[in-house]
């Protein structure tokens, strides 16, 4: 009453004769497409439904997901063709499953039969965020029939952008160390060569130390890769392989004293990088080295 009340004064005749109808007919036109603008525009704002007096147990509400109909057909003025395609489901507060990166990593480092293989696999392994922030995967380096495998930390920032472990300084201090003893990268001979991979195959931000989640998650491609490579000899270099592969911590006291892991010899040994702050350390350094020397004479 009280709309008609209005939209009548506004289209009355000056003089009060009486109302205009064309002025009347636009009055009403007017004021319907101003209301179905509103509330169409509160459609759009998601309110879709009047808050009742009772309290609503939401885990009870049926939600409506709109689906687009692939050609809607022409409705009529007010309506929408989205509510009326809609479909009902029931909300399932039930957590989505969780993937247990470990058992990933185990089934998929298993899988490989190869070095190459193996390479590949951990190339397309998507669940450490390690890989999200490192330039490249730092596979191995230096002949994978070798005697002896180097098992390092992860890389740092040159073998990042090199995609090789141990290069740099480090890198170059353990060439040195190791030629001491007759040992290279080059050689075609497994007596005479080397062979290096890393516990991480990709760097952590700042140079971090892994975390134990993050070690545990790689570990499996870290049996893996032994067991391919199948070396007489392990030699861990820094807390992270001797973590890895033994459980312990504390390579400085645990270097220098033979071991087993994996059904194999494991000498610890110092890091480079340490050696390089720490010179004093280097007599004991090459005591290690003449300890693996001795071995691998024996046979």
């Amino acid at each position: 009453m009280g709309i008609e009340t209005g939209i009548m004064a506004g289209a009355a005749e000056p003089d009060g004769a009486g109302p205009d109808p064309a002025a009347f007919a636009a009055a009403v036109a007017a004021d319907w497409n101003a209301s179905y603008a509103a509330l169409d525009w509160q459609l759009d704002c998601g309110i879709d439904e009047v808050i009742g007096e009772a309290p609503v147990n939401r885990y009870e509400v049926v939600i409506e997901k709109p689906v687009r109909a692939a050609a809607p057909a022409a409705t009529a003025r007010g309506q929408n063709p989205t509510r009326q395609n809609a479909v009902s489901q029931t909300y399932d507060p039930s957590p989505e499953p969780q993937i247990d990166p470990v058992a990933v990593a185990s089934a998929t480092a298993a899988s490989a039969t190869t070095l190459e293989a193996l390479e590949t696999a951990i190339r397309g392994f998507d669940l450490c965020d390690l890989k999200r922030g490192a330039r490249n995967t730092v596979f191995a380096d230096g002949n994978p029939k070798a005697r002896v495998l180097i098992l390092g930390e992860a890389p740092g920032r040159e073998e990042d952008i090199e995609g090789r472990p141990f290069v740099g300084e480090a890198g170059r201090l353990l060439d040195r160390m190791f030629g001491a003893i007759g040992l290279t990268r080059q050689s075609p001979d497994p007596a005479a060569s080397f062979y290096i991979t890393n516990v991480m195959p990709w760097r952590p931000e700042g140079n971090r130390d892994p975390s134990p989640a993050e070690i545990a998650m790689l570990r499996p491609f870290v049996e893996r890769h032994i067991a391919l490579a199948d070396p007489d000899v392990i030699v861990v270099m820094g807390n992270t392989p001797l973590v890895a592969l033994t459980g312990n911590r504390g390579i400085l006291r645990a270097r220098g004293s033979w071991t087993t892991a994996l059904d194999k010899p494991l000498l610890p040994m110092t890091h480079p990088a340490y050696l390089l702050r720490t010179p004093a350390a280097k007599r004991e350094a090459w005591a290690d080295l003449l300890a693996l020397r001795a071995f691998l004479d024996k046979g």
